[in-house]
Order: C-alpha cells, then sequence, then structure tokens
C-alpha cells in the first residue's frame, strides 16, 4: 500500500551540476504518476530503475521548458517498446500545439496513443478518478497559465462493526449494503400500551454501525507560484506538500517579479494549510548551499524538508484500530 513521492529534479530555470529540472514520481499502490517532465527525466527514471511503461498517466503543471524540455524525448523512447496502451498526459489548453509539432515530426514510430486531456480551471477540478487515487487541478498564480495537482488516495471500503452484527440481527444482504456505504430501511413493530402492533420503519444509519479500516492519504503539488491565500484552503490539511522555493527572504522582491515563492512563503502556506509535511524545491542556481533556505522555513513551518534527488519521501499506511 505504497504511497510515496520520488523527486527526480529539484532545480528551477538552470539546472546545475546536481539539480535536474522538474521531473517527480508519485506512486499509489503500485501505479505511478510523472509529475512535470524538465530535461534529462528519462535519465533519471532509468537511475531510480523504473519502468517507463509503468507510467500511464503524465502531469503537466505548465509550459515553460525547465518542466517539458524532457517530455518529447521521454515519449520517442516509450515508442520503442511497442507500447500498445494509451499514455495520458494532462496539461494546459496549449500543450496541443507541442504534441502537434512532435507528431508531425517525430511521431512516425510512435504507435500507442497519446491523450491530451486539456487541464483549464478557476477553482478546484478533479481531472482523474481510478481505484486507487482521485487528483484535482487547481490554478497558480504564475507568469503563465500554471496548475497544481492535489492526489487523493481512494476512499476505502468500511468495514462493519462485528460486535453491532449480532445484537442488531443484520443479516448478510444488509451487512453488504452497510459496506457500501448505504443506510438500512426495514420492518420493526412493537406492543403499545393497549396491546395494538404498532409498525413502521427502522432506519439503521451506516455511520452508526461502520468504520474506515484506514486513512486515504495525499499530497499536494504547488510548484512555480507566487503565495497566495486561497491555496491553503483548496490543500488543506495534506499529508504531503510540494511548494516552489525558489528564493530565499532575502530576494522576496525578486520573487514577486518572477511570480515565484520565498521558502518563507511556502512554510507559511504549509502552516495555513494544516499541512502534516513541506518540502521545499524548485531552487534557484544561485544557491550551492540551501541550509539558508532549510533553516528560514522551519522558522515558520517545523516539519519542513529539502527535496533532493533520487530521495523518496513516504507517507506512511496509518490503520485504524477499533477496540
Amino acid at each position: 500500500m505504497e504511497f510515496s513521492l520520488l523527486t527526480l529534479g529539484t532545480a528551477s530555470a538552470l539546472p546545475t551540476a546536481n539539480r535536474y529540472p522538474s521531473a517527480h514520481i508519485l506512486t499509489v499502490r503500485e501505479r505511478l504518476f510523472l509529475i512535470d517532465c524538465g530535461e534529462g527525466t528519462q535519465m533519471q527514471l532509468r537511475r531510480a530503475g523504473i519502468s517507463f511503461s509503468k507510467i500511464d498517466h503524465i502531469f503537466i503543471s505548465h509550459l515553460h521548458g525547465d518542466h517539458t524540455y524532457g517530455l518529447f524525448g521521454l515519449l520517442s523512447t516509450i515508442s520503442m517498446s511497442n507500447r500498445t496502451t494509451p499514455l495520458y498526459i494532462y496539461a494546459p489548453e496549449g500543450f496541443k500545439a507541442f504534441l502537434d509539432f512532435f507528431m508531425s515530426q517525430f511521431g512516425e514510430g510512435v504507435k500507442y496513443p497519446i491523450v491530451h486531456v486539456v487541464v483549464k480551471c478557476s477553482q478546484p477540478t478533479e481531472i482523474l478518478r481510478t481505484k486507487q487515487v482521485t487528483v484535482e487541478a487547481f490554478p497558480l498564480v504564475h507568469r503563465t497559465e500554471t496548475y497544481g495537482f492535489l492526489f487523493k488516495e481512494a476512499e476505502p471500503q468500511v468495514n462493519v462493526h462485528k460486535h453491532l452484527i449480532e445484537p442488531n440481527n443484520l443479516s448478510l444482504y444488509e451487512i453488504a449494503r452497510l459496506k457500501e456505504g448505504l443506510d438500512i430501511v426495514r420492518d420493526a413493530s412493537f406492543v403499545d400500551e393497549d396491546g395494538n402492533i404498532v409498525e413502521y420503519k427502522e432506519t439503521l444509519l451506516c455511520k452508526d454501525f461502520t468504520y474506515k479500516p484506514y486513512v486515504p492519504r495525499s499530497f499536494a503539488y504547488c510548484t512555480d507560484t507566487m503565495y497566495f491565500k486561497r491555496l491553503s484552503k483548496w490543500i488543506e490539511n495534506v499529508d504531503l506538500m510540494y511548494h516552489d522555493s525558489t528564493y530565499t527572504t532575502e530576494f522576496e522582491s525578486l520573487a514577486k517579479a518572477n511570480f515565484h515563492s520565498t521558502s518563507a512563503q511556502a512554510a507559511m502556506c504549509a502552516k495555513e494549510a494544516n499541512a502534516k509535511k513541506l518540502l521545499l524545491g524548485h531552487f534557484s542556481s544561485r544557491y550551492k548551499s540551501l541550509d539558508e533556505m532549510l533553516n528560514e522555513a522551519r522558522e515558520v513551518f517545523s516539519n519542513t524538508f529539502l527535496a533532493k534527488e533520487g530521495i523518496k519521501f513516504e507517507i506512511p499506511f496509518e490503520k485504524i484500530n477499533i477496540r
């Protein structure tokens, strides 16, 4: 039941010798989701031992080169694997021109369908639902049309409290309905003071008889954005949050001019969202050491960490124990 983020690239526009452009792999119950695809992504995937064939969904936050230049090489390499199953790419509307150019110039050997799912919204909007996860897109504030993504593990089927089955004479049919999240309405009766039998409908509420076996996990990807208040509401109580941290506070005016965030602003967003853990990323190439950036963030939100190439951050499985 793995739920983890593997960072492949943490650089901003200019890569460095040890930082690649933006790319990440989110694993949810053995399913892989590629988030952004900067230059060198397929090399990083190779280093991580990840099979390209396991990637069915790619999410592109925006169309700047440090988030897209690795995509065409990856698509070409995938075409050499005899893939026939569709590959879904969730990206802004302008991506169509990118994809059309690729297919016209390099798409002769592509035998698998590439499906562009247009992302366009002004509020959080669901763009994908599978058995493992739901994904919402939400707008960010950047120089160009940019979206963040909220991945939420699918809600588990509820379990029925065993100690309530016999006292309430629950049938197998009724247990099945409760597990589907449905209330039970059944015929019942009682004898009143005059000895008359009074019939009525008895309702057993699902919430009174069931519980979730585990807590669903979540991850929010908030790259390339200025700090803005609404964001924290859209990702409230998220387990793991990745946020633009291009600059330290010293360059707050530059961050504003370039529609990016400082590490302290990223931490403020995490604090306001009541996030459990914050990952800083998208670092300016001006910083050889990121210690100052981390310290500034931790002064605002203590559970902050630096994203780093090849490092995996796992969200533990939390089973609900019922006594």
